[in-house]
């Protein structure tokens, strides 16, 4: 039996058994969906991708290129399964995360302005050796960025959102946090992770630490986060904001000691050649009969 898959990519490796049609988002107008079965959602989420789901009867699987499914959950047919991009980003977002960190805590962006205005500005600026970085989810990514703190002398806490050997729980967070130096948020959002990181959270971090965030703006309570930089106590860098795109006027941009990058922890050149392997294996299971990868979300028979 040919099972019919609508996907953004052309260059695939179609089972035998498999028809694809091809579909990358707005303003391209798909037709005939009626037997569409798998649907991998174009990377750019626009509402209009998942309203297709609507006009696809026999859809059972939504495949998303993003690690985080949040976005997908309110227009998810009861019927249909959810499958994630875990895996997909983790080399890029790790990448990012410690780019963010290095450049952070040995005073890049001061230095960059300092070039800008032709100033000979020399400081002395923490190292990352000899510092403690707590990782706040050690999913996927948060292995990743684990493994590249390897060669920098650092020490590791590791909190998850469920025990297991050598990973701390969020309950213990109170005692954690005053011993971390930099504090990477690598959390899905969920109910219980929304405002986590408030003002009693930032209160608990030891005097001149950095929080990175490079998972979604609405973990931290941007109002709390604004009182601790312009008290220049911590520093910030922060690929996600809460609102997002940051407004022009919103005082972050110009908060002391915050590096903003504009969401880009997952698009790099890392991106494709990982997202065209997962919708490769995820197809050729779909032909196969085997179970699919990365399932969040289990629709209803």
């Amino acid at each position: 039996m040919t099972r019919k898959v609508l996907v953004p990519f052309t260059d695939l490796e179609i089972p035998d058994d498999v028809e694809a049609a091809h579909y990358t988002g707005p303003p391209q107008e798909p037709t005939d969906l009626d037997d569409v079965e798998f649907y991998v959602l174009p990377y750019d989420f626009d509402p209009v991708n998942l309203a297709l789901a609507g006009r696809m009867p026999k859809l059972r699987t939504i495949q998303t290129l993003t690690a985080g499914y949040e976005h997908v959950l309110s227009g998810l047919p009861d019927s249909v399964t959810l499958c994630n991009a875990r895996g997909v980003h983790d080399t890029s977002t790790a990448e990012l995360a410690m780019t963010l960190i290095l450049a952070s805590l040995r005073g890049i962006p001061e230095f960059t302005r300092a070039q800008d205005s032709g100033r000979w500005a020399p400081t002395t600026r923490p190292a990352l050796a000899d510092r403690t970085v707590l990782i706040l989810g050690h999913g996927s990514i948060g292995k990743a960025v684990e493994a590249r703190l390897a060669g920098f002398e650092a020490d590791v806490i590791r909190v998850a959102r469920r025990a297991r050997e050598g990973v701390h729980t969020m309950d213990e967070l109170p005692e954690l946090l005053p011993r971390a130096d930099v504090v990477v948020v690598l959390l899905p959002l969920t109910d219980e992770t929304r405002g986590l990181v408030d003002a009693g959270f930032l209160a608990r971090m030891k005097d001149g630490a950095l929080l990175v965030n490079v998972a979604r703006g609405r973990i931290v309570q941007t109002d709390a986060l604004l009182a601790e930089l312009e008290s220049e106590r911590l520093r910030a860098a922060l690929d996600v904001t809460e609102p997002e795109p940051l407004p022009s006027h919103h005082p972050l941009w110009r908060a002391p000691g915050c590096l903003i990058s504009p969401h880009v922890g997952g698009p790099s050149t890392a991106f494709l050649p990982r997202a065209r392997r997962l919708v490769n294996e995820q197809l050729a299971r779909l032909a196969a009969g085997e179970p699919l990868a990365n399932v969040v979300v289990r629709g209803a028979p």
